[in-house]
């Protein structure tokens, strides 16, 4: 599925083995079906998608829950600021936190850390320039050549 080809990618960003399947690797596949998600569906997916740039979407979506300033932080070019697990929970749409985790197979709560610990370093890779690219993520993510 598209979130599992996201989570290899993401995490070959990210710096771990797309792979991963116990504790130490799974950030990059939790991130990938979170975007993926948001890009295509199921549990309310569709309200934040930015056609094929879930990534715009998500920033909107963490711009409008009170988040703006850390979103900008990992899009801009200086230090990024950090989120809690009790800020993604909030931001995300209803259902989409829990249809990650069991893509996962860990607890929303789990999901929710994981998030808020990979998701401003992986902002901050996908936006070198200081802004939010345009493309599809999968376009944005090799373009990282990382």
């Amino acid at each position: 599925m598209a979130g599992s080809d996201l989570g290899s990618l993401l995490g070959g960003l990210l710096g771990g083995g797309g792979s991963g399947g116990g504790q130490g690797g799974g950030g990059g596949n939790i991130l990938g079906s979170l975007l993926g998600s948001l890009l295509g569906g199921g549990a309310g997916g569709g309200q934040a998608g930015g056609g094929n740039n879930p990534l715009g979407g998500l920033m909107d979506m963490l711009n409008k829950s009170g988040l703006a300033d850390q979103a900008q932080s990992w899009v801009g070019t200086g230090e990024n600021k950090p989120v809690s697990a009790d800020q993604i929970k909030e931001a995300l749409p209803a259902g989409t936190l829990q249809k990650v985790a069991e893509q996962a197979g860990v607890t929303p709560e789990q999901a929710a850390d994981e998030i808020a610990q990979t998701l401003p370093q992986a902002v901050d890779k996908l936006t070198p320039d200081g802004q939010v690219p345009s493309g599809s993520l999968e376009d944005i993510i090799k373009a990282q050549a990382l």
